[in-house]
């Protein structure tokens, strides 16, 4: 751990503000042998954090379930084990919303609502939208502003409770499969097939700073992609190469792409 290396990982002055607040979080924490947590963090930004900080013993990325994209930096003291970060005094706490099932908020509805009330998007994690309910993660600070004023999601009213966080109900995202043949695993040529865009568009969103690849943002349409590797383009949505199954007899390659909808 290096408080100089912020320079050398930040590309933007945004970057080393925060890079210097979750320093100085961290580090104090690590120093006293205290608690110690950040806001959350997108996967970008987590992504800093990690050439940051490296991964001194008792630092964990935790968002309030296994899979979470939005993850806050918690520090546990010796004498805490990693199962601390489920309990009832948790820095992350979930709130269960419920809801007219035909009425059927977005994720959009929800994260607009909270924006709209105040709420900084570094105090919300995910936000896990099923039918007629909707689980999401915010810091233990902010919980109680939610529970009191936190009414309605678009047009539609809720009803807000915290639970626990073993109880939180994740959704199986809803996926579209695509299987398709590329000339290469090139990023542009994984964004065309996934979105069903001509390249030269796919080029367009790339070099415009529009997609990241694995939560990092990428300008260079022929980065490799590799199996696994989700990939955002701002406007479009999300995809992931789920599946590289080897070549065709036209020298092709055969692949799965999920499209998240």
């Amino acid at each position: 751990m290096d408080r100089s290396n912020i320079d050398k990982i930040a590309h933007t002055n945004e970057d080393r503000l925060l890079l210097a607040k979750l320093w100085d979080k961290v580090n104090a924490g690590i120093r006293k042998n205290i608690p110690a947590n950040t806001c959350f963090l997108s996967p970008r930004e987590q992504e800093m954090a990690r050439f940051l900080f490296g991964e001194p013993e008792g630092l964990y990325a935790f968002g309030g379930y296994p899979e979470a994209e939005r993850k806050m930096l918690v520090f546990l003291p010796d004498y805490l084990e990693e199962s601390a970060l489920m309990e009832e005094d948790s820095p992350v706490v979930c709130l269960h919303c419920t809801f007219y099932q035909e009425d059927s908020p977005s994720h959009r509805d929800f994260l607009g609502a909270l924006m709209g009330a105040g709420i900084g998007r570094e105090t919300v994690g995910d936000i896990c939208v099923d039918k007629g309910s909707c689980d999401f993660f915010v810091t233990s600070e902010i919980a109680p502003y939610i529970l009191q004023n936190f009414t309605s999601a678009g047009r539609t009213r809720v009803h807000v409770q915290r639970i626990p966080l073993v109880e939180a109900h994740i959704p199986a995202p809803e996926v579209k499969e695509i299987r398709d043949t590329l000339a290469s695993l090139r990023l542009d040529s994984v964004i065309s097939s996934g979105f069903r865009i001509g390249r030269n568009l796919a080029c367009q969103y790339i070099e415009a700073g529009k997609a990241s690849v694995d939560g990092l943002p990428c300008e260079k349409p022929d980065k490799p992609v590799a199996e696994g590797m989700k990939i955002s383009v701002r406007g479009l949505g999300k995809i992931q190469l789920s599946a590289v199954n080897g070549k065709t007899k036209k020298d092709r390659i055969s692949v799965v792409i999920h499209r998240y909808v």
